[in-house]
């Protein structure tokens, strides 16, 4: 069995003052299987809003953690905020956490099991393909995640059922080899396209719940990144190999 000591949870934020200490407290509160421990990095994308002072505050009252915490000077986008927590990250794997609360900390471990029993060197977390939890929300966000997740797959060969996921888990020193270079949500098709293209790579998707955010809640993705998700897995998969 593959064993390993660390994961590296990224967590970008981008004016997340009023919930972030919630998801804090979530990721602190999860105890890993195998005794894996825990590295936070956090990344704050120039917010506007307290989430630098909660944070600071937050850190300060929690020595016995192990957290690392980085500021863009200006605002440049999640994926951009994701590149940064990926280059800091000392553990074997890394995760990416959203700031907000619509991902369940404690699945880390169902993400990790693929590790532990067959050694996979990337997993995604499907909102789609499981019996959890699932918020019902917005009908043509899930046509066109779908859409996106299609077409995707058609180019790189994969048979995912959800690109667009928050969760996914990577082996740390491939995933840092990578030359990323989308600084907002086109991350998730430029990624996907890239690690397909490594040869003999172990990608394995498991089943997640979704707490999804209305509009009012905080949500962030419109319809424009939508589009720019599908310029991504063009761009990625044909034109920029």
């Amino acid at each position: 069995m593959y064993t390993f000591q660390k994961l590296s949870i990224v967590i970008p934020a981008y004016n997340e003052a009023r919930t972030i200490h919630l998801i804090l407290d979530r990721v602190l509160e999860v105890k890993l299987i195998n005794d894996v421990r825990k590295e936070i990095i956090l990344v704050n994308d120039c917010s506007k809003d307290a989430t630098e002072e909660v944070l600071l505050k937050y850190i300060s009252a929690h020595p016995e953690a192990e957290i690392q915490y980085y500021k863009h000077e200006v605002n440049q986008g999640k994926g951009a905020a994701i590149h940064t927590g990926i280059k800091k990250a000392t553990g074997e794997y890394v995760i990416i956490q959203d700031a907000d609360l619509e991902y369940d900390p404690e699945e880390f471990n169902d993400l990790l099991k693929p590790v532990f029993r067959g050694g996979a060197d990337v997993v995604f977390g499907t909102r789609f393909e499981s019996g959890r939890a699932h918020r019902i929300l917005f009908f043509w966000h899930s046509i066109g995640n779908k859409m996106l997740t299609s077409m995707s797959n058609m180019f790189t060969n994969l048979n995912l059922s959800d690109m667009e996921t928050c969760y996914k888990m990577f082996r740390t020193e491939i995933i840092q080899k990578i030359d990323l270079k989308e600084k907002r949500f086109g991350f998730e098709p430029e990624v996907t396209a890239k690690i397909a293209r490594i040869p003999d790579i172990r990608i394995y998707e498991i089943g997640i719940s979704y707490y999804g955010r209305t509009y009012a809640e905080g949500k962030k993705i419109n319809w424009k990144d939508g589009f720019r998700a599908l310029y991504c897995i063009l761009k990625y998969n044909l034109f920029s190999r």
